[in-house]
């Protein structure tokens, strides 16, 4: 654990990725339990209750805070081995300085405890001290006001520096409901008309720039499937369909997303934002609940759509056009870890180390053993050395343990190569790469951060 202690758990956390609430910053947000925290937005534990068998009104239903928690505490036990029961310890010790395991024996108590400790000091902005987070990245849409990130950074109360992450998905969904009131939306923002698929560019370009002035560093996009279809088919023609309500094809709406993607990617290189890009999510598969819930409820899987093709030509098409930003590739789907790694691969570039990445694991992947499948697949396909580590892709100002069980997993796994003889025994060296991989390499490809560079080979790279 040498690894861990020395190398790894002091050193600050990026977190590049996440949907926290930037308000809930600048407001200090104090929380009334340890419920409200746990489960007033966590699909996750939702989704382990419902597994326990737990009534839906103990879940997102009206029983009172203490009876979800009582709930929640009853459910806990059955869940040895998810990441669930880990991090829940994992917070309870570094949040509230509580090693007990939660349990129906002892859920009284911690419900004391936590509820003492939230009320006497731990409000959102000193969550973040405790976890050492010296930069986070937050998605927030490009018609969202960005007044919120000029309060925080103005604030010299708060040490962790907070930006906002570009993400236009509205903007390419041409064939879901409520498209062209999002363009008005959009519209009234930029203070311009958005008539034609031109104005829509110039509209979203605009808006990056605002962004980048309030230090976006990232752009975000989720597909189901990634859109390539390069038919002649007029953007323009497409784009007043859509405001005007009329159904689109599916080749018409890939073509239309082919083309904004395109651009966009364009507009990332010349600012030097990061491009995220996302697929194989099958969301709201349960639609009894879709219609009661809504999205993000707890009821999304994993796909097993094929993009390869489409992702090649995609980033190939940027490539040619000498305009591929940096790069990170991600799937839900486990399956896609060799695919996605040996992409990147292809698309590497002497000026960058790690110039396209393949992602962190999110999701139903962030447990221990869909770690070590993701990070042996860098290390035997790629340069583990020049990956960018962990973000959490959380709603929550607890979620930042998991960046701890990242790096023990991470330290575990390069221990056992050392034993193995598979890599050097030289605790500098083996220190250098955790310490990167934890840290420094996210705040040189992104641009955050104090840490200086990292080792000889990653900066020379």
């Amino acid at each position: 654990m040498r690894l861990y202690h020395d190398y790894a758990k002091e050193k600050p956390i990026i977190d590049y990725h996440s949907h926290v609430n930037a308000h809930e910053i600048a407001d200090d947000k104090h929380y009334n339990n340890i419920a409200e925290v746990w489960l007033g937005g966590d699909s996750c534990r939702w989704r382990l209750m419902r597994w326990c068998g737990v009534e839906e009104k103990y879940i997102t239903g009206d029983a009172s805070d203490y009876e979800k928690f009582l709930a929640f505490a009853n459910a806990l036990p059955n869940a040895a081995g998810n990441p669930l029961y880990h991090l829940t310890h994992l917070e309870l010790q570094r949040y509230f300085d509580c090693n007990l395991p939660l349990s129906p024996d002892t859920a009284e108590e911690i419900w004391q405890i936590c509820n003492k400790t939230l009320k006497r000091k731990l409000s959102v902005r000193e969550m973040l001290k405790l976890s050492n987070v010296e930069a986070l990245c937050t998605t927030v849409d490009p018609a969202d006001d960005l007044e919120v990130f000029s309060k925080i950074s103005n604030d010299r109360k708060i040490s962790t520096k907070v930006y906002p992450i570009f993400s236009p998905e509205k903007s390419l969904a041409v064939n879901k409901p409520g498209f062209a009131e999002y363009v008005q939306k959009l519209s009234d923002v930029c203070g311009i008309p958005i008539l034609t698929y031109d104005d829509l560019l110039d509209a979203l370009a605009s808006r990056l720039d605002y962004f980048v002035s309030c230090g976006c560093r990232l752009s975000n996009h989720a597909f189901d499937t990634v859109p390539w279809n390069f038919e002649p088919i007029y953007c323009d023609s497409i784009f007043k369909q859509a405001i005007s309500g009329e159904r689109l094809t599916a080749l018409e709406t890939e073509a239309f997303q082919t083309a904004v993607m395109l651009s966009l990617g364009k507009e990332y290189s010349t600012r030097g934002v990061v491009m995220q890009l996302r697929y194989n999510t099958l969301k709201n598969v349960n639609p009894v609940y879709y219609r009661a819930l809504g999205s993000d409820s707890g009821f999304d899987c994993i796909n097993t759509n094929n993009s390869n093709l489409q992702l090649a030509a995609y980033l190939g098409a940027l490539e040619n056009a000498g305009a591929l930003p940096k790069t990170i590739l991600y799937s839900l789907n486990p399956g896609d870890n060799a695919i996605l790694t040996a992409m990147a691969g292809a698309f590497q570039q002497g000026s960058v180390a790690g110039r396209v990445q393949h992602g962190s694991t999110w999701w139903f992947n962030g447990a221990k053993q869909g770690i070590k499948s993701h990070l042996t697949t860098l290390a035997e396909l790629s340069a583990l050395g020049s990956f960018v580590g962990m973000h959490t892709d959380s709603r929550g100002f607890l979620s930042y343990s998991r960046h701890e069980y990242f790096r023990r997993i991470l330290c575990d796994l390069i221990g056992e190569w050392i034993e193995k003889g598979e890599y050097r025994s030289d605790i500098i060296l083996s220190g250098k790469l955790v310490e990167n991989i934890s840290y420094f390499n996210a705040a040189k490809f992104f641009g955050v951060g104090d840490g200086e560079s990292v080792t000889e080979n990653a900066s020379s790279s």
